[in-house]
């Protein structure tokens, strides 16, 4: 079997998709199709079951996944680390940000300083909402930063970017604005966003399924982009509970925005997946802390705090209107 249809078949395994596989991958959809057919019969069964509404792995599917997967991930790190000795901080690093909130507003000290740093390392910055952790598994990006809770057992937990409080976005004129602030009860009177790819544990926490007193909070039609949420939010279709530096880089003439009463702060964090850790990744997120701490020591709110579950002892930007 070749790496790239073990590649090919891991990915589709994740995405369960023929066409979102492809783009990952940047192949030709026909091309996906071809290698997963091949790799059927060239094992002598069924490893996806495809019908025109949906992709599912089979009992054999699933099985070749599971003893795929841990070897896939050791061949990738051996590789880095093999790299990593040669190069030390060069090549490319790059980062996602779920949503520039997310990265909190010493980012781009942050950037600088690292870049001006280590000028063998071609630092990319891109934005993708949501933000979702295949990404890091498959090493489409380095590092990302996301908002807690973070609770994979493969990723590591860096320097914490954001601690804000919440508020609520709102249409213009909404009742809630009026008033000047929302409650957890209130979320029980509207709809917020559905999850879609969004982290279960996350989603969860800042999207719960019922208010305080238990009734039940509604969810909206499926969004792709911080656009669909804001103009959804403008109709008067959803209200959208975030952190209050949102608006400072998304913006509507028809949304604005109320303190969210009784929820947490919150956290946005970066992390990275352990076994892919290389010199460039742990000098990013050593530089991070560095200016995140400076900036604490002179009065800054954001801390610089490194957890894990496993508890752990020039620059190219591109923006894709998104965030959460």
């Amino acid at each position: 079997m070749e790496l790239r249809a073990v590649e090919i078949f891991l990915v589709l395994a994740e995405e369960l998709h023929f066409g979102r596989t492809a783009q990952r991958l940047y192949l030709t959809q026909p091309r996906v199709s071809q290698t997963i057919r091949a790799l059927e019969e060239s094992i002598g069964g069924k490893l996806f079951d495809r019908t025109s509404r949906q992709v599912r792995l089979t009992a054999l599917g699933e099985r070749l996944r599971d003893e795929l997967r841990p070897a896939h991930d050791q061949f990738r790190h051996a590789i880095s680390t093999v790299t990593e000795l040669a190069r030390g901080v060069s090549g490319e690093l790059r980062v996602c940000l779920a949503s520039y909130a997310m990265a909190g507003r010493h980012f781009t000290a942050i950037v600088r300083e690292f870049t001006g740093r280590y000028p063998d390392c071609r630092l990319t910055v891109t934005e993708e909402f949501p933000g979702e952790f295949a990404r890091l598994r498959t090493g489409v990006y380095h590092l990302m930063c996301h908002r807690q809770p973070i609770m994979e057992p493969d990723l590591t937990i860096g320097p914490i970017m954001s601690r804000e409080p919440s508020i609520l976005l709102v249409h213009a004129g909404h009742r809630l604005a009026v008033r000047g602030y929302a409650t957890l009860e209130d979320l029980g009177d509207y709809a917020v966003i559905p999850r879609g790819d969004i982290p279960k544990a996350l989603y969860e926490k800042h999207f719960p399924l019922a208010t305080p007193a238990g009734r039940p909070i509604r969810r909206g039609s499926p969004i792709a982009t911080t656009s669909d949420i804001l103009h959804r939010i403008a109709g008067g279709e959803v209200v959208h509970p975030t952190s209050a530096s949102f608006v400072n880089y998304y913006h509507h003439p028809d949304v604005t925005h109320v303190p969210l009463q009784g929820n947490p702060e919150v956290e946005s964090a970066l992390v990275w997946v352990t076994g892919m850790e290389n010199a460039a990744v742990r000098a990013f997120a050593a530089v991070a802390a560095e200016v995140l701490a400076r900036a604490e020591s002179v009065g800054g709110r954001t801390r610089s705090v490194t957890r894990s579950p496993r508890m752990l002892g020039a620059q190219s930007v591109r923006k894709d209107d998104s965030g959460l």
